[in-house]
């Protein structure tokens, strides 16, 4: 035979109980709840006060009293002054003669003045040749070529109214320059340049023209 345990029977819950028994727990929730928010109450930062205290002021020194100085019934003895006195030097005598007495000045008025020279006169050479010793001859081998020329020279003129030379100014053909140099150093001549009264050397520039008749 098989023998049984005897099961315990399940009690069936009633739910007006379970709306009870949710309800109390809702309750103690709200109160635990309570009770936690007025234990711990929301923080709030704290406000630091100041409070300014006076600092008595320190005490005044009180005054203390001038001593009087007592006079002294001790005599003073008087110093006389003491006086440095300088040997009397005497008469002074100088070893140097006096200078004579020039006597009065009298005014001589007013002098000549200043002797001022005149300008020195400059003039310049003048010519003084002949008609007939003016034109140098003319060369041959430029005459054969029918060649002409037209010269300016420098002359270089001494105090005697000499020509000493004669240098091209430019360009110049050397045989028409050598034919004017010949014929004016042996036959020109001019007045010399004068300063006043006196006779300088001096030059002068000409212009010269070889032509065919």
């Amino acid at each position: 035979m098989l023998a049984y345990a005897p099961r315990p029977e399940r009690r069936r819950l009633n739910p007006p109980a379970l709306a009870l028994i949710a309800g109390a727990h809702a309750v103690a929730i709200v109160a635990v709840m309570s009770a936690k928010m007025d234990l711990a109450p929301p923080w709030k930062p704290e406000r630091t006060q100041v409070t300014f205290i006076p600092i008595p002021p320190q005490p005044q020194p009180e005054p203390q009293p001038l001593a009087r100085s007592q006079p002294s019934n001790r005599p003073i003895d008087s110093v006389p002054p003491i006086v440095d006195t300088l040997p009397n030097p005497g008469p002074v005598v100088s070893d140097f003669p006096l200078p004579p007495n020039p006597g009065p000045i009298v005014n001589p008025g007013p002098g000549p003045g200043p002797v001022v020279d005149p300008p020195i006169t400059r003039t310049g050479p003048r010519f003084a040749t002949a008609d007939g010793d003016i034109r140098p001859p003319y060369p041959d081998s430029m005459r054969a070529q029918e060649r002409e020329a037209t010269l300016r020279l420098r002359l270089a003129i001494d105090e005697r109214g000499r020509v000493v030379g004669v240098e091209p100014v430019g360009r110049a053909d050397p045989v028409f320059l050598a034919a004017a140099r010949r014929h004016i150093l042996k036959a020109w001549r001019y007045k010399p340049a004068m300063e006043g009264e006196r006779a300088v050397a001096s030059s002068t520039v000409i212009t010269l023209q070889f032509e065919l008749d």
